[in-house]
């Protein structure tokens, strides 16, 4: 039974993985509806650079209603899901209003996750959202202001050291870029302190960083990182986070700016479901996406786990929008008496990871590229997957003068710490 003249689909969720869903629908006889809390869609693999101050928050943004504006199909909705009623096939929002489906396509995403010290949150920051970007700006450029004002030479010690948990490629691109910052941008703005003396410490629990990359290139990752003054940290576990510093097994690290990136949080869609899930939240769905139980109900994105060849799929771009782009053919295609379609089938395009300034890694089956060349084809690869050429445009010209000229123009210090202080686990 239909909700409408027309079926109705609904799509959680703005990012890679809905728009991909709802531009495949474009020419279907549907009616989409996206709903996500915020009115723009945000390219989070530059998500670091706002946090480090090479971009503004509208570079790596593009309004949702003007990505879809072309689409007669499919309208957007500002609002936050708090629950699915799949008895009665209704998406409920926390407005109190209720929106019908025949298909459901949930993209929620994911947050960052503390493994069970979310205490940890107000003094370590995740990066996963624009607040969380310019949230961690703010401190790291605050921490240079308050060393500049401060005549203790133990504090100023404590104001320019930076950790950052995780040595993942958030964890690696966030340490990478503090340091150019201190090192480069920074680096004639004060007169008391030298911004070059700040101490940038990238830790990881594991025996390596970038452990989804083949070992050669993240040992070349980490070389790359302690030339440019970075120190890695290996085989250490956090053992607390407060404001003063950062707390290891048998020892302690005072620190002002504590940054994670070690690890992430489904949102709350299998709960919504009661679905199965796994330990990280991530919905268990079938070879097409849908949950058990409930084929019109699709999970794709971070919020989903997918299985190929026994592996996860992992929690990339590409991968959700490839899921998106995969549910939008099987509706279009049971909206045309088709067969059943295949499996879904993930192609993987390779990792990237840049370190810094002409120095990158990424790894494509058997091509493993670093230097010059990596950092050059990623550039190229941000740039081509941003939404609007206005957006690539300024994009490009910013990185084109910051490499010329060494400098970074967004180092504004705006907003508050309460201003961000949002709970990161509310829905899409």
């Amino acid at each position: 039974m239909t909700a409408g003249p027309r079926p109705q689909v609904v799509i959680v969720g703005a990012g890679f993985g809905g728009l991909a869903a709802a531009r495949g629908l474009a020419r279907a006889a549907v009616d989409v509806t996206v709903v996500d809390r915020r009115n723009f869609h945000l390219f989070q693999p530059l998500l670091y650079q706002v946090a480090t101050a090479a971009l503004n928050p509208s570079d790596v943004a593009w309004p949702v209603r003007s990505v879809l504006s072309k689409q007669a199909n499919a309208r957007v909705l500002l609002g936050e899901v708090c629950g699915i009623d799949s008895a009665a096939r209704q998406v409920v929002l926390r407005d109190g209003r209720h929106l019908a489906y025949d298909w459901l396509i949930l993209a929620t995403g994911a947050t960052h996750t503390y493994f069970g010290h979310d205490e940890w949150a107000a003094v370590a920051p995740g990066l996963k959202r624009i607040d969380d970007a310019t949230l961690i700006r703010r401190r790291i450029l605050l921490a240079f202001e308050r060393a500049e004002n401060s005549d203790d030479e133990e504090e100023r010690a404590r104001l320019l050291t930076f950790v950052v948990v995780g040595a993942g490629p958030t964890g690696v691109e966030l340490a990478g870029a503090i340091a150019e910052l201190a090192r480069h941008a920074l680096a004639s703005d004060f007169r008391s302190i030298d911004p070059r003396d700040a101490r940038i410490v990238l830790v990881e629990g594991g025996p390596r960083v970038l452990p989804a990359f083949p070992e050669s290139l993240a040992a070349f990752a980490q070389a790359a990182l302690q030339k440019m003054g970075v120190d890695v940290w290996t085989q250490r576990q956090v053992t607390g986070c407060d404001r003063d510093g950062v707390s290891f097994s048998g020892e302690r690290l005072p620190a002002a700016t504590i940054l994670w990136a070690a690890g992430v949080a489904a949102s709350p869609a299998g709960q919504w479901l009661g679905a199965n899930c796994d330990r990280a939240g991530r919905v268990q769905v079938a070879p097409d996406l849908s949950v058990a139980g409930q084929p019109q109900v699709f999970v794709i994105g971070d919020s989903a786990l997918v299985l190929q060849a026994g592996q996860p799929v992992p929690g990339i771009a590409p991968a959700a929008k490839q899921e998106g782009a995969y549910v939008a053919a099987k509706i279009r295609a049971a909206l045309a008496g088709k067969p059943e379609t295949p499996p879904f089938r993930y192609r993987h395009y390779g990792n990237l990871a840049t370190i810094g300034r002409n120095s990158a890694v990424i790894h494509y089956r058997r091509l493993k590229l670093s230097g010059f060349f990596a950092w050059l084809l990623w550039c190229v690869a941000h740039v081509y997957f941003l939404i609007g050429a206005r957006n690539r445009t300024l994009v490009a010209l910013q990185w084109m003068f910051s490499y010329i000229t060494f400098s970074r123009g967004a180092r504004l210090i705006v907003g508050s710490d309460a201003d961000a202080q949002s709970n990161p686990r509310t829905s899409a």
